[in-house]
């Protein structure tokens, strides 16, 4: 059952402070309060749903289509059959796993023309939400008003347990219970995760990555981000490991797709699981991320992308190596560029203090509000000094330290070593090496030790020569000391001595542990670097950084709580954290700088027109492409004579929304969210309107190409297409209008298939009998 219980959310920007208007879209809303809080608003901007439409426990909606994606992205349902539709950067590790020198998924793209040859993926998930309960009084009952942080928090993890053990008893449901407004509230999503989820089909990087790092965080955009995959399901149509005799998956429901397109001022909704938003920090947090935080990390990762590039372009497995590990520190290291550069575009610090010198005026209009928040400010500012010379010794520790492969593949082994130090059970020592056992394939297939030695000797300069001596970890003053500072020498040590620069080497090193020999950790190089930095770690700035992040966190439920006192008649919505959310906006150009206004879509004629400029290697293309485009072979998916590519909203989106579906007002899919604008990745931090713009895949151009350009069209068939005099929810099938495919593969292309579809099985086989042996 919902709770009847009426959640008083208001917004987190205030009018009458300067702070940008908490106007409908921005927010990212909880579903099953969305009747209370939002419908009204939807339906003014044009939505044609009800909230029961969206969000349903008594039947079908559209949450039913909705699922978590590994649990780091988003995917919908597009079929009765279990196909699902995320973005080409989502499923990018399963089909670099897929891919090799001979068989270059990642270069070709990759399609399965029938069944038999979707290519399993051990280890990926896809969650549904069943539904959702408010349980706050249940995990915050028994807890004394005067409990301290760490008591408050042993006590909700029990009430926690409890709860989730009680909501699910009997079922193979699964249930995520998170806080909300630092802990003022908690809600239950009761969840089920389908285990058996296959490739179905991924276009080239020509086109799934069109652009690149060139045009990532960028409007206008030309990617067709995108990839697809089916899940699979027992007889019974529940979760199952991986079995060749599993059926695909039949959803409750799945998103019918509108061939009409997207017009300028359209309602759109995205329906996903965003990742994480600090929407309410004070300005003192802001500061540390503009001024010291997002400068260290963005000069470490920029060392070290320049590097992969370079190794990356040098040779082709290489590339396949780190096509993955490169494409997630690019993407974060650019967001922060444009993160910093937004915030202050907004005067985000300047904001953020002319909010908290009102709050303090409000607190001290009332003898019992000062009492209560009075010094909160103050409170606020003593903790963020306190963290001078911990954030940033953790950011080099993070970014620079463990941004070295085999420093942070040492790292894993800490524990073993802890055990072997203590003469623990031999059980207990057992478990570890298991573990590690089964993470070694997978660390060295993508693992290239002369690129990591590059990356050692530039990262741990930067870590040496940016940070205070007095910070060091003893490790760097050896070097200090024995090599003067020139870590290419202790560089030239470290790689042709340690063994975790091999397979090999590791393999030996565990069979030796089994064997009973002597403990190989404590005189390895390598391991004895990784343990120095994490034992400063430990004891030098976890012990600071714990302790003043529990004390910011009481101080934020209080400042979140005086809020809502301070603006009762504001809605509020709750910073994301990777659970079901709805945001809302319109279709809408946007003006970056003075005298530039860029349209909300672009088209093939651009993708065309980088191409043949030159002025980047990410714009090469598909010699297809080019072809269908001088044909101006579009099928039923081009609009007089063009092809749609992308489009631009106003939906407030963060990471963990990549892959979410782009719902028009009548419940039908039109896209599929993929970025957001450079001017506008603050929107994490600090939300303005006129900056803020989530950018994605036109849903008419994935068809194109899967069914023009790849010639699957039979995926298409199955899919529910829509015609633009459809309105509501029933649908009118469309797929009539889509021209019959009948696509054959060579025999070449039919053994390659074939033979990665039998890798990949295998593997699947082998994590299903690991799985029941550590069971």
């Amino acid at each position: 059952m919902i709770s009847k219980r009426i959640v008083a959310f208001f917004a987190a920007a205030f009018l009458s402070l300067g702070i940008s208007t908490a106007r409908p879209d921005e927010g990212m809303w909880l579903p099953m309060l969305l009747k209370q809080l939002n419908e009204s608003e939807m339906q003014k901007k044009g939505m044609k749903l009800s909230a029961e439409d969206i969000y349903s426990i008594n039947q079908s909606s559209l949450k039913d289509a909705i699922v978590s994606f590994g649990g780091f992205c988003t995917g919908e349902m597009i079929s009765a059959e279990g196909l699902l539709l995320t973005n080409h950067h989502c499923g990018y590790g399963q089909i670099q796993n897929h891919s090799s020198v001979k068989n270059d998924y990642l270069t070709e793209g990759f399609w399965a023309m029938n069944r038999q040859q979707e290519l399993p993926n051990p280890g990926l998930t896809a969650t549904f939400i069943v539904r959702m309960d408010d349980v706050t009084k249940q995990i915050l009952a028994g807890i004394p008003a005067n409990a301290s942080e760490t008591e408050r928090e042993a006590a909700i993890q029990r009430n926690i347990a409890k709860v989730r053990q009680e909501s699910t008893a009997g079922t193979h449901y699964d249930a995520v219970i998170r806080p909300y407004f630092y802990g003022n509230e908690y809600y239950m999503y009761i969840t089920e995760t389908f285990r058996d989820i296959r490739l179905v089909g991924a276009p080239p990087s020509s086109i799934g990555k069109f652009g690149g790092d060139t045009d990532n965080w960028m409007w206008p955009r030309h990617t067709g981000d995108f990839s697809l995959f089916r899940i699979y399901a027992g007889a019974d149509n529940k979760p199952a490991d991986y079995s060749p005799n599993n059926k695909p998956y039949q959803p409750k429901h799945h998103l019918p797709i509108s061939l009409s397109g997207v017009n300028e001022g359209d309602f759109t909704m995205v329906f996903g699981f965003p990742g994480r938003t600090n929407e309410y920090l004070t300005s003192h947090a802001i500061q540390e991320i503009q001024e010291v935080s997002n400068p260290a990390k963005i000069k470490i990762r920029d060392t070290k992308l320049n590097i992969l590039n370079e190794d990356m372009k040098a040779s082709d497995a290489v590339r396949i190596q780190y096509a993955a590990k490169h494409a997630s520190v690019a993407n974060a290291w650019k967001k922060w560029i444009g993160e910093s550069r937004g915030l202050r575009k907004a005067n985000t610090i300047a904001r953020k203090q002319e909010l908290e010198k009102q709050f303090n005026q409000w607190a001290s209009a009332d003898a019992a509000r000062k009492q209560q928040y009075g010094n909160l400010m103050a409170q606020f500012e003593k903790n963020y000094k306190a963290l001078e010379g911990i954030t940033i010794s953790r950011d080099y520790i993070l970014e620079a330290a463990q941004g070295v492969e085999l420093i942070k593949y040492a790292t894993d082994f800490t524990k073993l070593n802890e055990l072997l130090e203590a003469k623990a059970p031999q059980q207990e020592i057992n478990a570890q090496l298991e573990r590690l056992e089964k993470g070694i394939a997978g660390f060295f297939k993508n693992y290239n030790a002369p690129t990591d030695k590059k990356v050692f000797v530039a990262l741990l300069s930067l870590y040496y020569n940016d940070i205070d001596q007095k910070l060091h970890p003893e490790a760097l003053k050896m070097v200090r000391q024995k090599y003067k500072g020139d870590f290419s020498k202790y560089a030239d040590e470290v790689y042709s001595k340690s063994l975790f620069t091999s397979e090999a080497g590791v393999r030996k090193a565990l069979a030796d542990i089994k064997a009973g020999k002597a403990n190989p950790l404590n005189n390895d190089v390598g391991f004895q670097l990784a343990n120095s930095i994490n034992e400063y770690y430990r004891t030098q700035v976890l012990p600071t950084y714990t302790q003043v992040n529990d004390n910011l966190n009481l101080l934020y439920r209080s400042y979140v709580a005086g809020l809502r006192q301070m603006q009762q008649d504001r809605k509020f919505y709750p910073d994301a954290n990777s659970t079901l959310r709805v945001a809302y906006g319109i279709v809408e150009p946007y003006e970056p700088v003075d005298g530039v206004k860029y349209k909300h879509y672009t088209t093939l004629e651009g993708i065309m027109e980088k191409a043949a400029s030159g002025a980047a290697e990410d714009y090469a293309i598909p010699a297809k492409l080019k072809q269908l485009y001088d044909a101006k072979d579009y099928g039923p998916y081009g609009v007089d004579g063009q092809m749609p590519v992308a489009f631009i909203a106003s939906n407030h989106t963060t990471g963990g929304n990549s892959g979410s579906p782009i719902i028009n007002a009548n419940g039908q899919l039109i896209g599929t969210n993929f970025d957001r604008n450079w001017e506008g990745t603050m929107s994490d931090l600090t939300y303005n309107p006129d900056q803020v713009r989530n950018i994605s895949v036109d849903v008419r151009y994935m068809l194109f190409i899967v069914d023009k350009f790849a010639g699957a069209g039979h995926l298409v068939q199955e899919m529910t297409l829509v015609s633009d005099d459809t309105s509501g929810l029933p649908q009118v099938d469309a797929r009539k209008k889509v021209e019959a495919a009948k696509p054959e593969l060579s025999k070449k292309e039919l053994r390659r298939a074939e033979k990665a579809k039998r890798k990949a099985e295998k593997e699947a086989k082998k994590k299903a009998k690991e799985a029941v042996e550590v069971d």
